[in-house]
């Protein structure tokens, strides 16, 4: 921990972008994903991009190499959807501790060979740590508004199992991400801080929310501010910002939340906003020009990108984050 605290002090850490971009340029077909272990699943298993880091490993590490060789220094898991409940939806919830575990292990094994060529610019692995598809703020059914499709302690002990595999795979951060229920993420929160404690140790934490539209909120309601306070009495390493938006629509959500924590900051914004065909096609060099903006401000400590980022994009981030300082914090 005092590794990534020392360097986060010294620069502004760059965060990989988006692993899902990445993956479909390799066109994986059924059988692809499907791998000669998983040939005779009776599930469909196309879209499951975890499963491709048991069927796939080395297009995986292909990625992670891809960004760190952009400039990343954190780079995450591929476990995006990693818990027994998004993993219902291709009946392997059994695969749960494997996926996250083998994810780990990947991304270490990849980071390592990076820090080991370059000590004195080390690169960390961030346990990715989706939403799942469940919310326990509210109900998906209209007409059954005090229904809830999940309970916290559902979410708790899916998280937990998640969790306790990727700390075992030798992940360096855990990052709660895409947050749009805070209640979900308070159950990840829950069950990383039970990891902890049974285990006697420390992990550095990331918690990072979605502002899902022009309103300024999470898709369960909460403001900035409130978001910021629901999640603030676990010592957080850093809080930000990522997915839905682009760099500039996000920027004054990101102004407000620095202005009022003293956690360290990120933003992993999406390549713009998505065109008439759901693809992001903002260029690396108009990215670039706006997150120069979030830098001239000190706005954050950790930057990378989301939906639509590919290497070129992150390699443009860190070519201008190096000629900046990271925002001050005066405690933590």
């Amino acid at each position: 921990m005092t590794n990534i605290i020392s360097e986060i002090q010294k620069r502004i850490l760059v965060l990989d972008g988006a692993m899902g971009t990445m993956l479909q340029r390799y066109r994986f077909s059924e059988e692809d994903f499907r791998g000669e272990r998983f040939k005779d699943y009776p599930t469909p298993l196309k879209g499951n991009n975890d499963l491709l880091s048991l069927t796939q490993p080395k297009a995986i590490a292909e990625v992670h190499r891809l960004y760190l060789e952009a400039g990343a220094d954190i780079v995450e898991t591929n476990t995006f959807s990693g818990t027994s409940i998004a993993m219902a939806d291709y009946n392997m919830e059994d695969l749960v501790y494997e996926l996250n575990y083998e994810s780990a292990k990947i991304a270490k094994q990849v980071a390592d060979e990076f820090t080991k060529v370059t000590p004195k610019k080390p690169r960390f692995v961030a346990g990715s740590i989706g939403p799942t598809n469940k919310t326990a703020s509210l109900s998906p059914d209209v007409n059954r508004p005090e229904f809830r499709a999940i309970t916290f302690d559902e979410l708790r002990i899916a998280y937990k199992q998640q969790v306790e595999a990727l700390i075992d795979g030798g992940v360096d951060v855990l990052l709660v991400e895409t947050i749009f229920d805070t209640l979900n993420a308070k159950a990840a929160l829950f069950a990383i801080e039970e990891v902890k404690e049974e285990r006697n140790i420390d992990i550095p934490i990331m918690v990072s929310g979605t502002i899902t539209d022009a309103s300024g909120r999470t898709l369960s309601g909460q403001t900035v501010e409130a978001f910021l306070t629901s999640i603030s009495h676990v010592p957080l390493l850093s809080v930000g910002f990522n997915c839905a938006l682009g760099a500039e629509q996000l920027q004054p959500y990101l102004q407000r939340l620095s202005n009022e924590t003293e956690f360290y900051t990120s933003a992993h914004p999406n390549a713009g906003l998505p065109n008439a065909f759901g693809e992001y096609d903002q260029s690396p060099k108009e990215m670039q020009v706006l997150i120069e903006n979030y830098l001239k401000d000190g706005l954050v400590n950790i930057i990378g990108g989301c939906c639509g980022t590919n290497p070129e994009h992150i390699k443009a981030i860190a070519e201008v984050a190096k000629n900046y300082k990271p925002r001050l914090v005066f405690s933590c």
